[in-house]
């Protein structure tokens, strides 16, 4: 799991990645408007958000996450403690409200009950590509009805790829998100989820679909130009 924090004092940013390092991946942005191209570009299980930014406030970021549609869980996070803050974060869209100083047990202990709240009452869309259709809620993948066998992460691969459609996702990228950038895996274990995938699609005829960009990634996409 995925966790976006936005927080642009370096010294806070490090302890909320000390805390959650252990248990999620994270993506770290220090003003509201790198955080919020952040949570437009990736997918993320949960959003820390400070509330004094630069360049766009947190209110800011999460009335534009909200206006776009987007439902990843937001814990603020900020100096704050006036009962009209909590309750502007909170009418906005936020899902918990945390006051600095904060304590690093309950850090941890909230970012994980609001998690487990989203999982439990959260319907994630099955979509697809074509004949091809992905339901993230049984992680299980069909091409017109015939069920499209995957294993271990070969799922995740997929699904991310498909996700972003037509868009260059390189393999740091793709490692992260899948396996977490502080996993002790080699990131060459995506060249061979992706081989092993493209040889499974090759059973359906959606091997074409997946290209690979030599030097820069790889692209789901029709275009038989690349």
């Amino acid at each position: 799991m995925k966790i976006l924090i936005i927080e642009d004092d370096r010294a806070i940013s490090r302890a909320i990645a000390a805390a959650l390092g252990s248990r999620y991946a994270f993506d770290q942005a220090f003003d509201g408007e790198e955080g919020l191209f952040f949570a437009q570009q990736n997918v993320y299980d949960l959003v820390v958000l400070d509330i004094m930014l630069p360049a766009l406030d947190g209110y800011g970021v999460l009335e534009r996450l909200r206006a776009d549609g987007m439902d990843t869980p937001v814990l603020m996070l900020t100096a704050k403690n006036a009962r009209n803050d909590r309750v502007r974060g909170l009418q906005l869209g936020a899902d918990d409200y945390l006051a600095k100083p904060f304590d690093r047990d309950e850090l941890v202990l909230r970012v994980e009950a609001i998690i487990r709240r989203s999982m439990g009452v959260r319907t994630l869309d099955a979509f697809g590509f074509r004949g091809l259709t992905l339901d993230p809620n049984t992680r299980r993948a069909a091409v017109d009805g015939a069920p499209v066998v995957l294993k271990g992460k070969q799922y995740d691969v997929l699904e991310y790829l498909v996700s972003h459609e037509g868009q260059l996702v390189s393999k740091t990228q793709l490692f992260d998100r899948v396996w977490g950038f502080m996993n002790d895996t080699s990131s060459n274990v995506v060249e061979v989820y992706v081989s092993a995938l493209r040889k499974v699609l090759k059973e359906h005829g959606y091997d074409r679909f997946l290209k690979t960009i030599r030097g820069a990634g790889y692209v789901w996409t029709d275009d038989d130009g690349l």
